[in-house]
């Protein structure tokens, strides 16, 4: 699935340093994703990463974009992905169809929602550490509303 791929993208690019296509390629196979060098290329466009240098290196980034449409890209994937959710006073459990969280878990981070602490993501898992309990209900809603569309 491309969203999740371009999820997987963002993850490995703000993770390791990642100069060149190729080894943007091997590690997208080595997550399981079965590219070519071709496809990483469309996908670097499509996501409009960046080159930057640092500490003298070049590396991919990804550059983040306050627009609409990212936006809806973030909610298609929580949409596709998502099973069901479940409360622990201010822990939410969310379940996601096998090997989505990782995919869902960065679509919640990107939303930078205020109400959110932090994530963890299984396979099919995720565990949102939430500042409140009153907090953990108000993101429930937030989720269910775009879920239900």
């Amino acid at each position: 699935m491309k969203t999740d791929r371009h999820s997987k993208i963002i993850e490995i690019v703000s993770k390791k340093c990642i100069e060149t296509q190729e080894e943007l390629a091997e590690a997208l196979n080595n997550e399981g994703y079965n590219v070519t060098q071709a496809t990483v290329s469309r996908d670097i466009r499509e996501l409009k990463l960046s080159k930057v240098t640092v500490e003298g290196r070049q590396r991919y980034v990804a550059i983040k974009q306050d627009n609409a449409m990212l936006g809806d890209k973030f909610m298609r994937v929580l949409r596709d992905g998502f099973s069901s959710m479940d409360m622990a006073q201010n822990i939410l459990v969310i379940k996601t169809v096998p090997g989505m969280a990782s995919a869902v878990c960065a679509a919640l981070d990107a939303m930078n929602w205020n109400e959110i602490v932090g994530t963890i993501a299984g396979d099919d898992t995720i565990m949102c550490a939430i500042r409140t309990v009153d907090d953990t209900i108000v993101l429930m809603e937030k989720i269910r509303k775009i879920v239900n569309n």
